[in-house]
């Protein structure tokens, strides 16, 4: 059964479908967006060797023509050069404004190839088919697009927001377990800044989600989208609400820069990890018992992830040179760092009233057990 959420946002509300072989029904599902039967679609070389051949298929059922190109797996396809190449390659193929582009993939593939869309020819629609858990539940949705700069994450980007999303569960069965886990990191961060039965309901339900129990992965996609969607359409370009989302990301975005963007910290470890260090900073700064930051890392460990920045294998920078990444993040404002703290689990809040000092103890304390 395919379940919709809406994302009412006026002449770009769109819809999310939520269900299983939505991959081989694509054109059915994209038909009524299209001028004219033709697409054009990016993915990675990884996905798309395990599913263009089936969207193909999905769209000549349609009498859809498809053209596409693929990119390098990984976070350092997300910078100016993949970027530059996909804008030209889709110029090549004459793609009009009235035309769509479909990103088939993860979030990288579906911010690099959003950013492209919202440039190209001053902006044209585009489908985001995300093929991995953390697309699926996060940055498919919400128009957030964008690549990477050598001063930091998602630096450069624009708000576009996609014509529809196609979030195919069954393409998850293709997912490495470690990638499946990464993406789990964003789905607990929804019940921890807004829903404590939510992640009541991941405590007890998470093993069998990770096992492939199906009906579990639908329902925490669904949930996530929900609460995702309502956020957004409070607050499109984060102003205020907006920033919830950003749990764990301020303390994530400074570790994946450390680490070089690279396979020693996916994105969806270190918001699990920023995620317990954002709810160890609320307990130290009296916002939230001691036994909420307990209660995190228990059911992450539960589910075998990365929890400690003693998990992430390497040598690691000292505090101060981590809150200087911080420094360049996205959520700073007048030179303040924004952070989400939470007064309880499901209880999340934006502040810019932190003591750097307070954060420096805690990255010191953490940096001390690897």
């Amino acid at each position: 059964m395919t379940q919709t959420v809406h994302v009412p946002l006026g002449d770009r509300a769109y819809d999310v479908r939520i269900g299983f072989g939505l991959l081989k029904r694509a054109g059915a599902e994209i038909a009524p967006l299209l001028h004219r039967s033709r697409v054009a679609v990016v993915t990675d070389e990884t996905v798309g060797a395990a599913h263009l051949d089936t969207l193909r298929q999905g769209l000549a059922a349609e009498g859809i023509d498809m053209v596409s190109l693929a990119l390098p797996p990984g976070e350092s396809t997300k910078g100016w050069p993949q970027f530059e190449r996909t804008v030209e390659w889709l110029l090549e193929q004459r793609i009009e404004r009235r035309d769509v582009v479909i990103a088939l993939g993860g979030g990288v593939i579906g911010d690099l190839v959003g950013f492209a869309a919202a440039v190209l020819r001053r902006g044209v629609r585009f489908v985001q088919i995300p093929s991995s858990l953390l697309a699926q539940v996060d940055s498919s949705v919400g128009g957030k697009t964008g690549i990477n700069a050598p001063q930091g994450k998602n630096l450069i980007g624009a708000f576009h927001q996609p014509a529809l999303v196609l979030a195919d569960i069954g393409l998850l069965n293709t997912l490495p377990p470690r990638d499946l886990l990464a993406g789990y990191g964003e789905v607990v961060k929804y019940g921890l800044l807004g829903d404590a039965a939510f992640f009541d309901w991941l405590e007890r339900n998470g093993p069998a989600l990770a096992d492939g129990d199906a009906d579990a992965r639908a329902y925490a996609v669904k949930r996530s989208v929900e609460m995702k969607a309502e956020i957004v359409v409070r607050d499109e370009t984060e102003q205020g609400d907006r920033a919830l989302l950003n749990l764990g990301h301020t303390f994530c975005h400074a570790l994946e820069k450390v680490t070089g963007y690279s396979a020693r910290l996916l994105h969806g470890e270190g918001v699990a990890i920023g995620c317990a260090l954002a709810f160890e900073l609320s307990s130290r700064l009296g916002l939230c018992s001691q036994e909420d930051p307990s209660r995190v890392r228990a059911h992450l460990r539960d589910m075998k992830m990365k929890t400690d920045l003693a998990d992430i294998e390497g040598d690691l920078p000292d505090a101060d040179v981590l809150l200087d990444h911080m420094g360049q993040d996205k959520k700073v404002i007048d030179g303040q760092l924004r952070f989400i703290l939470a007064k309880g689990i499901g209880q999340a809040f934006v502040t810019s009233d932190v003591p750097r000092d307070a954060v420096r103890s805690l990255l010191q304390d953490a940096l001390a057990q690897r």
